[in-house]
């Protein structure tokens, strides 16, 4: 399995940070009032100080009892309303988060389901898992207690600075002669951190795609008694993992005593200074209330400093998810091209003209595949594993494009059809059949309301399933688990059969249709395969010749060439490739 590295990139990427304020245009009324929040919540926590002090240099030394209890109810209603404030400015930032997200959740895998089949046979599956959960969960927490947090306490800083140097600038100066000590760790720190981040969200996106991938093959896995070996490498990668975050912890453990050791210095200098001051108050003019307030003012002002470190690691996480997330958005490399053609019915006309095909742009695997399918006409592909059998289907289907020459349904280039509607019109049976863990009317249906019970019973009866649906507990309802685990591989064949014929396709594609099955139910299909294909243009692949006797039209591939053409008896006669491929079947070949 390839692992992921992913650079973090800086702290502030504007054009991620630009992507992302566009998601909460819909919540813009909201976003403005956090802002506002943000500068009042930063405008209301230094007042308490320079209220202390009043009340210290103007009551208290006075003896002013009344004016005391004033200033301290004063005092009391303003962090009632700061209280409030907060609440409000919490919720408020974490509703605007989880919508956002919700957003960006839901654009994602509408992206994520527009992609062409190869762009999922080049990205493993536990990768996009991250992106879509993990990477947008992390980003919730930016908006919850990032952005707005980190806002809010570089205001407050801001504010707490204009306040110390209105009350008296030299004690100011004495407070931050610390500062320059604070801010080389903070940036030593968050450089660490950014790196150690980055490692960490690598090996939880490795860890992903480990987990799913062998969940996934666990049945390989013991079929040949690698769990041992498999289980070494989860080791390792999870020891990755530890080791990521274990170095985030010692950067953590070391800054926060360096910093409340420079925050120490810098409340000593200011007591020393100012304590000197109160003592030649006729030199200083710096009183008891003065001292008092820049205490309060230095502890506040190193509070979201420490405070803006810590959330740094929370942004640092959101500004690599997000640049994760973006870059899937952006990536219209393998979006499948819409077109507008969307017909009611199709006659079930194909045409393959000078077709050329190669999944990885260079080797082709089809080459000048020209054939043509008259409505209600039987084709079959024929050919040894790798012909290319498979990959003709894939492209009737769109589910690759091609490199060169076109593909038409009644004469209309399939690039102009609406995805949609091409695909409503070819009923497609796979070798390898695919079951959601849910019941088998939403594994029929997939989601659609139109297809109602009636088209679904109907469908059985006419490949001879509905039997064996009766018999199951609840019938429709009943839950097939994940990937049709509690079926038989005969009934989960028979199943695809009804939901491909569902919809009442005019093109009916076969892919190995009856391989899988025992020679009972084989018979059993083969007659409902005979009834599926009346009326219908059908593309047929199979290994077994005997299914394919009756087509008529028998296409023998090659290295992706086709090279012979023609009835059963006609390419029998002409002792060909097929005739070979039919006596190795049969056994005729000493």
């Amino acid at each position: 399995m390839e692992k992921e590295k992913v650079s973090s990139g800086n702290i502030i990427d504007w054009k991620v940070v630009k992507r992302i304020l566009a998601f909460v245009k819909p919540y813009r009324g909201g976003f403005y009032l956090l802002i506002f929040l943000t500068v009042l919540l930063g405008l209301l926590t230094p007042l308490r100080p320079l209220l202390i002090q009043y009340t210290l240099d103007e009551d208290v030394a006075r003896g002013n009892y009344w004016g005391m209890v004033n200033v301290m109810i004063f005092v009391l209603v303003l962090l009632a309303v700061q209280s409030g404030v907060q609440y409000v400015h919490t919720y408020l930032s974490g509703r605007i988060g989880q919508y956002v997200i919700r957003d960006i959740r839901v654009q994602l895998y509408q992206h994520i389901v527009k992609l062409r089949l190869k762009f999922f046979d080049k990205t493993p599956i536990g990768r996009l898992v991250t992106r879509t959960i993990s990477d947008v969960e992390t980003l919730a927490d930016v908006f919850s207690e990032g952005l707005a947090a980190m806002a809010g306490d570089l205001l407050q800083i801001i504010f707490i600075l204009g306040f110390m140097f209105f009350t008296d600038w030299r004690m100011a100066l004495v407070s931050l002669s610390t500062i320059p000590l604070m801010l080389l760790s903070t940036y030593v720190f968050k450089e660490k951190i950014k790196v150690a981040f980055n490692d960490v969200r690598n090996a939880v996106s490795n860890l992903n795609s480990f987990v799913q991938e062998h969940l996934t093959g666990m049945s390989v896995v013991q079929m040949f008694g690698s769990e041992k070996k498999e289980y070494e490498k989860f080791k390792e990668i999870n020891k990755e993992h530890r080791d990521a975050n274990l170095r985030s912890v010692l950067y953590y453990s070391v800054y926060y005593p360096v910093a409340e050791i420079i925050a120490a210095m810098g409340i000593g200098l200011l007591v020393w200074y100012g304590a000197k001051g109160v003592i030649h108050f006729e030199q200083t003019g710096i009183t008891v209330g003065t001292l008092t307030a820049f205490i309060m003012y230095i502890q506040m002002f190193f509070r979201p400093i420490r405070m803006i470190a810590d959330r740094y690691n929370t942004l640092q996480m959101g500004v690599v998810s997000s640049s994760r997330i973006i870059t899937l958005l952006d990536d219209t490399t393998d979006v499948v091209k819409n077109g507008t053609h969307n017909p009611a019915h199709v006659n079930g006309q194909v045409d393959f003209n000078n077709v050329w095909f190669a999944y990885n742009d260079t080797d082709y695997v089809l080459k000048e595949i020209s054939l043509q399918m008259k409505p209600g006409e039987t084709v079959a592909l024929v050919g040894a594993t790798g012909a290319g059998k498979s990959s003709i289907i894939n492209l009737l289907n769109r589910f690759y494009e091609i490199n060169r020459g076109e593909i038409l349904v009644d004469q209309v280039n399939i690039a102009d059809f609406d995805l949609a509607a091409l695909r409503k019109h070819i009923g497609v049976v796979l070798q390898d059949v695919f079951l959601f863990s849910d019941t088998i009317r939403n594994n029929i249906t997939l989601g659609n309301a139109d297809v109602t019970d009636a088209m679904i019973w109907h469908a059985a009866d006419l490949v001879g399933a509905r039997k064996f649906i009766e018999r199951l507990p609840g019938g429709l309802d009943y839950n097939v688990m994940e990937r049709g685990a509690t079926l038989s591989v005969g009934q989960r064949q028979l199943l695809s059969f009804i939901r491909a014929m569902v919809y009442d396709p005019k093109i009916l594609v076969l892919d190995e249709a009856t391989s899988s099955v025992d020679t009972e139910t084989e018979a059993m299909i083969q007659e409902a395969i005979a009834k599926m294909m009346t009326g219908r243009t059908a593309i047929v692949i199979a290994h077994r010749l005997s299914t394919i006797q009756k087509a008529n039209k028998i296409i023998v591939l090659e290295k992706g060439e086709i090279k012979e053409r023609g009835s059963h008896e006609t390419l029998l006669a002409a002792n060909g490739l097929y005739a070979q491929l039919h006596k190795m079947q049969y056994k005729e070949v000493v």
